[in-house]
């Protein structure tokens, strides 16, 4: 019988490269790639009726449990990585589906984290600008060595970047709810509180998985203590900050700057307050946008598909 896959949200148009769908013809098994987000839930809804299988890239599409209920067609539910906030795992249970993950790279979003922090120190988005106009040196940046560096949250991504700004001679701050002393001991930081290390930091910069818990954990008062000269990173999910916030706090000159690859809303749509905000470096979430990294999604999704079709799933997700 044959079955439907859909490969949601390839923005690159770079799915097939990474893997070899064109392997699951012999299966019985059709491929349709979508490059474009949808516009609305009834969008998707429409677009897989009658889709069997779905590869989602990250949290770029949601399913909740209204979408989940609207496709009862759907058998298998494959995310990238091993976590997304943006499926509602136990209404996909109640309805039959199997959600499945998969591996992803450890030092994609890192780098990317240190590429923006860098870029946004020594003003280098302006600057390229300055100098295909054909203007010389019109910004004065700062230097990292000396500063010090508060990380929220030290899970596998915050200890790479502790790792990083010790490297740069930075002092490492930490700080999450359930950082451990031990834990900050082992990774060479200081443990300290969230308005201590907003107090204290040069630079913060958030890697917590987005939660109700921790949805808007950096607000107006961490912003203010945060101060005129200090710098916020967020390459983990825009809603840990509250946009409307930072907007105010980067047009009012609450903090220094700010270098986001993550937005509320994403794709970021025309007009949103952040394009216009000064002292931004802006990336269209870019953490996991690497060939290594691509390369473990797709061919962890084929896998998964595979192995679903031969009965046995792997890599599970039940919560």
């Amino acid at each position: 019988m044959q079955q439907r896959l859909a490969i949601l949200d390839d923005y690159q148009d770079v799915a097939h490269g990474f893997a070899d769908w064109a392997a699951l013809e012999q299966d019985g098994v059709s491929v349709t790639v979508f490059t474009e987000p949808f516009a609305s839930p009834d969008a998707l809804v429409a677009a897989l009726a009658g889709v069997d299988i779905v590869i989602a890239m990250r949290e770029r599409t949601p399913f909740p449990r209204s979408a989940l209920e609207r496709l009862p067609g759907l058998k298998l539910l494959v995310t990238t990585g091993m976590a997304n906030a943006s499926i509602d795992v136990l209404a996909a249970a109640e309805h039959g589906v199997t959600v499945c993950g998969t591996a992803g790279s450890p030092t994609a979003a890192p780098e990317l984290t240190w590429a923006l922090l860098l870029a946004l120190a020594r003003n280098l988005p302006a600057e390229e600008n300055s100098v295909r106009a054909g203007t010389w040196q019109t910004t004065v940046g700062f230097e990292l060595a000396g500063k010090t560096l508060g990380i929220v949250g030290l899970g596998k991504i915050g200890q790479r970047i502790a790792a990083y700004g010790q490297a740069f001679g930075m002092e490492v701050l930490a700080w999450s709810e359930n950082l451990t002393d031990e834990a900050a001991a082992d990774a060479g930081v200081r443990k300290v509180s969230k308005e201590g290390l907003f107090r204290d930091a040069d630079v913060a910069t958030l890697h917590l998985r987005l939660s109700p818990r921790t949805e808007g954990i950096v607000g107006e008062q961490e912003l203010r203590l945060l101060g005129p000269e200090g710098i916020l990173v967020n390459t983990a999910r825009g809603p840990l900050v509250d946009q409307d916030a930072l907007v105010r706090a980067l047009s009012e000159g609450w903090i220094g700057g700010a270098a986001l690859d993550v937005f509320d809303q994403e794709p970021l749509p025309p007009g949103h307050p952040l394009l216009a905000a000064p002292n931004t470096v802006l990336s269209p979430h870019l953490g996991y946008v690497t060939r290594e990294s691509y390369r473990q999604f797709y061919g962890g999704a084929l896998e998964d598909v595979k192995a679903w079709l031969a009965g046995s799933p792997i890599r599970v997700i039940t919560e």
